[in-house]
């Protein structure tokens, strides 16, 4: 969703002064508003948050793929064997 686009809501929020400073300074550097910065900062760590989530699962379903091929490999070369043997047999 483009966040220019998306709904937005205003909120009371409390931040150490340092912060704040740092926030106005880099609207200023940026000729945006406070609220674009804060906004743009928990959306970057929101996608941080999102892409290791993503890594973990990605990691999880690919260790259970490999377990899952190695098993399915014995079976198949099982058949192959009896179906070679089979064949040999005749």
């Amino acid at each position: 969703m483009n966040r220019q686009t998306s709904v937005t809501r205003k909120v009371t929020v409390s931040l150490p002064n340092d912060l704040v400073d740092y926030a106005d300074q880099r609207a200023a550097q940026n000729q945006s508003s406070r609220s674009q910065i804060i906004s743009q900062a928990l959306a970057y760590i929101k996608s941080l948050e999102e892409e290791k989530l993503a890594a973990e699962g990605y990691q999880f379903y690919s260790q259970e793929a490999k377990d899952f091929a190695a098993a399915s490999a014995k079976a198949v070369n099982d058949a192959l064997n009896l179906e070679g043997g089979a064949n040999n047999a005749g």
